[in-house]
């Protein structure tokens, strides 16, 4: 179930679509899925898609799968090709980076979600929503690897991915929901840093500590409106 394998084969089709849609400036979003997820307008994340009158109320533990993580394309041919020093990054390197990001999404998104009251666990159960993340379109300005030297790299970014998150009931398997979003870690000074791992590290925590917020927010709310919708229903009767 966690091999990266068996994930892409699984996003890809609604990954393509949504993707197309998003990015093409003159086209909108369909309104439906061909899974029969209806999309959700004014989110926080870019693209949501729901089903129909499904709530995020009843769970209360979070099952979190291994984050797939991919680069954005030719990225690794481009850092070779626009470097001073040639093969500068390796596929040894690649692999690091991608499953250090992963490590880093685990840590993150549990640090955040258990500190808000929803635990991480391994295994289904009626109160567990069960997550399925990948970052793609992952695009590292400057990659501090082993073959870089001494050498000192300035950047204006560090650089962007897109989260895609699929969100199921654990226990049926039913897809809840998913979303897109893309995000750039961007200075607003116009200044230049200098780009090394510890500064890669930490722009892709603050970007990953921003969608685990939200996803956060989101299960917050679910369960605000449904404690609140029970309150009225009962004084109703």
């Amino acid at each position: 179930m966690k091999s990266p394998h068996i994930i892409i084969s699984l996003l890809a089709g609604s990954l393509l679509a949504l993707s197309t849609a998003a990015y093409a400036k003159k086209q909108e979003l369909p309104e439906v899925t061909e899974d029969g997820l209806h999309r959700v307008p004014d989110s926080k994340l870019a693209i949501v898609y729901a089903e129909p009158g499904a709530s995020l109320a009843g769970y209360q533990r979070v099952q979190l799968l291994d984050a797939y993580v991919a680069f954005k394309k030719n990225w690794e041919r481009d850092q070779r090709s626009g470097s001073a020093q040639p093969l500068r990054v390796t596929s040894k390197d690649v692999e690091k980076i991608k499953n250090a990001l992963a490590q880093e999404f685990r840590e993150v998104f549990k640090t955040v979600l258990e500190e808000g009251g929803y635990p991480v666990v391994d295994e289904a159960g009626d109160d567990v929503l069960l997550l399925r993340p990948a970052i793609i379109n992952l695009d590292v300005n400057a990659p501090d690897t082993p073959q870089a030297g001494r050498s000192m790299t300035y950047v204006a970014s560090a650089g962007e991915m897109t989260l895609y998150l699929e969100a199921y009931d654990s226990v049926t398997g039913d897809l809840i929901a998913k979303a897109m979003d893309r995000k750039a870690d961007r200075r607003n000074d116009g200044f230049y840093t200098w780009s090394n791992s510890v500064t890669n590290r930490a722009a892709a925590q603050r970007i990953l500590k921003g969608w685990a917020t939200i996803l956060l927010n989101a299960l917050n709310e679910a369960k605000q409106v449904h404690t609140t919708a029970s309150a009225a229903a009962a004084n109703e009767s």
